[in-house]
């Protein structure tokens, strides 16, 4: 399992980077989110619940993209259901989009890894209301306004994004 798991964390970089040109120029003509209000998600998550951004205004959001073969993914997600919990649902709150192909790998990761925020799978389109999600982990963080502050692409030392939520709550 898990040489099938770094398999495919090899693959996806390796097709990243025989595209890492064409992405670059693309990329370059997009114009940045930051700034911008978040492309509404409006999809069920595993428990059959609607995830809204809408419905979520005046929290802090932090939407994450991710995989269930992504290692630094799976190193991430209880850090960032700790700090759901940490924050409380009045003033913050997380939410996992995955890219996997299949929900029941991404619903099994879910449970094994015992995540308490909403999860839903994604697809392309969303990937690319959100700026083209090539690689994971791809995670933003949305003001309670809905306006996209930050982007983070890789895994994330959890100081660096918990500074940066704590500078959002305050506002």
């Amino acid at each position: 399992m898990r040489l099938r798991a770094k398999f495919h964390c090899i693959l996806a970089g390796l097709i990243l980077l025989a595209s890492f040109a064409t992405v670059s120029a693309q990329t370059s003509l997009k114009p940045s989110l930051i700034g911008r209000r978040a492309p509404e998600i409006l999809r069920p998550d595993f428990n059959k619940q609607t995830i809204s951004l809408a419905k979520l205004r005046g929290r802090v959001v932090l939407l994450n993209f991710w995989a269930s073969w992504c290692g630094p993914c799976l190193k991430e997600m209880p850090r960032f259901d700790e700090l759901a919990r940490q924050y409380g649902e009045k003033k913050f709150a997380v939410v996992g989009i995955s890219i996997d192909d299949d929900q029941a790998s991404a619903l099994k990761a879910v449970e094994r890894m015992n995540i308490h925020y909403p999860v839903a799978m994604g697809d392309v389109k969303l990937g690319n209301a959100y700026g083209g999600v090539l690689g994971v982990p791809i995670t933003y963080l949305i003001d309670e306004n809905g306006v996209i502050r930050a982007r983070f692409e890789g895994e994330i030392e959890t100081k660096v994004i918990e500074a940066k939520i704590k500078e959002l709550i305050k506002h």
